[in-house]
């Protein structure tokens, strides 16, 4: 029976009028509920792998970088600053060193230290190494092919060191500036590469060690993390759709519990504390050795003291340490992908979950907002790059193809050359004027398309140049190397279900969403 399409019309008129009516309803009621197009783009959560929220059953939240957003550029400053009197105190380093140039821009996510040399690059996907710096100074052409392109380098030598996580940029700013320093007073003598490195590491360390740090962050919360007035309400959605929650952070008990009384302690009146939000509530979990590791659980006061070690079931409103994933999962009694952690850590929290779990996983980019801006600030250029690159590969296979043409046309003449006076050829001998007019215009069609090539590529060239440097003035954008996608976009890409910029993206989405990922392709399936 075929529907009649007056009435089906007049249902849909209807249904889209009480839709309406609805959500002028819940706006007035201020529930309003976004479609997906209208959440800004720097609020959206990114797919790479399907995830049904509907079956989740728990979900976990690393504290620094997750929930607790920081203001990234006082937290650099009061790093460099403790870093800086513990390499004079302790490492015999002039006061000099002080009045540095330690340039915050210097720094971005997913960049490698090559303690050997000195250097500072980033790699793609493939481990190809794009942009190298030796201090503050780019490296020629000449001299990366040298050390990076005629052996393969394996990047999990304890020759390089990894900037993979926010509390790891000030390591890098300060390497690039006290290599330069270094190799300005050395008098022409070697500089000590890992020498410098390994104390900055380990000043830096220390400095997170010894409460030098968190003991200025705990006195002075405002100025170092950001609070957000929509965390609360997000972890209220998940909980109320039925879904339990445990916060699991490297962070000690004292720490811990500051910071996230900044974040929710009195926010919402449903929630007399905020240790409330959670069922389960994990300190100094010691990621990544939490999910390799058979540490045991232990349980400790408000003050931080140990009252013995754990087993059984965890208990509402008890505070826990240590542990590892094996427990857990006994004790809160959920298993594998029926668990959705979220963190920030590629290696501690994503990469680590993903190895040694079927947990499901969402990764926290705080930098991704500023990213999403420029992307679409700069959204004409970038769709500019797009075209020139279409267009290269276009005038590539034209210019290929000519190349080919010309290369028989020049044959066929030389054949018709060597038996002009042979009666057997003397139709291939008439036709050597056709020949020669056909190459003189192969030619002058190569010489066009190479003309456009050239123009192409300087363009090309001088926009993404432009494009970088609107992402940042060192290293561009830190999911892409050249063409490809960089070391760190590669791995979002593959131990990340879901990537967003901050927790609370999550309230503007249904907690029983079905987060679709787009369809993957290989080149040739691609029209």
């Amino acid at each position: 029976m075929v529907a009649d399409p007056s009435k089906v019309a007049d249902a849909s008129k209807a249904h889209l009028e009480t839709s309406k009516a609805h959500l002028e309803l819940l706006e007035a009621l201020g529930h309003a509920v976004p479609r997906t197009l209208d959440i800004p783009r720097a609020r959206r959560i990114f797919v790479n792998r399907n995830l049904r929220m509907d079956e989740i059953d728990v979900i976990g939240f690393d504290m620094d970088y997750t929930l607790a957003l920081y203001h990234q550029r006082n937290l650099e400053a009061l790093s460099i600053q403790c870093t800086l009197d513990k390499l004079v105190s302790k490492r015999g380093y002039p006061e000099e060193i002080r009045k540095l140039d330690f340039d915050p821009a210097f720094a971005v996510r997913g960049l490698v230290v090559d303690r050997r040399f000195g250097n500072i690059f980033k790699a793609d996907r493939y481990g190809h190494v794009g942009r190298v710096y030796h201090g503050r100074e780019p490296m020629s052409r000449d001299d990366r092919h040298r050390l990076y392109r005629l052996e393969r380098i394996r990047l999990s030598s304890p020759r390089y060191a990894w900037i993979d996580t926010l509390f790891a940029l000030p390591e890098a700013v300060m390497y690039a500036a006290i290599v330069d320093w270094s190799e300005k007073r050395s008098g022409g003598r070697p500089v000590r590469y890992g020498k410098v490195w390994q104390d900055i590491r380990e000043c830096i360390d220390e400095a997170h060690r010894d409460e030098s740090m968190k003991r200025i962050i705990k006195a002075n919360l405002a100025d170092y993390i950001v609070r957000d007035p929509e965390l609360a309400p997000t972890l209220h959605k998940f909980r109320s759709s039925g879904k339990k929650t445990f916060l699991l952070t490297n962070s000690a008990w004292d720490y811990t519990d500051a910071v996230m009384n900044h974040l929710l302690g009195a926010a919402l009146p449903a929630y007399p504390n905020w240790r409330s939000y959670f069922d389960i509530t994990i300190c100094a979990g010691q990621k990544p050795a939490f999910f390799t590791d058979k540490n045991p659980f232990l349980e400790i006061d408000a003050s931080g003291a140990v009252k013995g070690q754990h087993s059984g079931p965890f208990s509402r409103n008890r505070i826990y340490q240590g542990g590892n994933i094996g427990e857990f999962e006994s004790f809160a009694g959920v298993r594998g992908d029926r668990v959705l952690y979220i963190g920030d850590h590629i290696y501690g929290d994503m990469l680590r979950a993903k190895k040694s779990s079927v947990w499901r996983t969402a990764m926290v980019l705080q930098e991704l907002e500023s990213e999403l801006t420029a992307v679409e600030e700069n959204k004409e250029k970038l769709e500019r790059v797009e075209q020139l690159e279409r267009q290269t590969v276009r005038l590539d296979s034209e210019i290929s193809y000519q190349q080919m043409l010309l290369k028989s046309l020049q044959k066929l003449a030389e054949a018709g050359g060597t038996q002009a006076n042979d009666p057997a050829h003397e139709p291939l001998a008439h036709a050597g004027a056709t020949v020669e007019a056909a190459k003189h215009e192969a030619k002058r069609r190569l010489d066009e398309l190479r003309g456009a090539m050239k123009s192409a590529a300087e363009e090309l060239s001088h926009l993404d140049k432009e494009v970088d440097r609107a992402f940042n003035p060192f290293w561009g954008a830190i999911f892409r190397e050249g063409t490809e996608n960089s070391r760190f976009g590669e791995q979002v890409e593959d131990y990340a279900c879901v990537y967003t910029g901050r927790v609370s993206n999550f309230l503007a989405y249904s907690p029983l969403r079905y987060f679709r990922s787009p369809r993957d392709h290989m080149p040739h399936e691609l029209v």
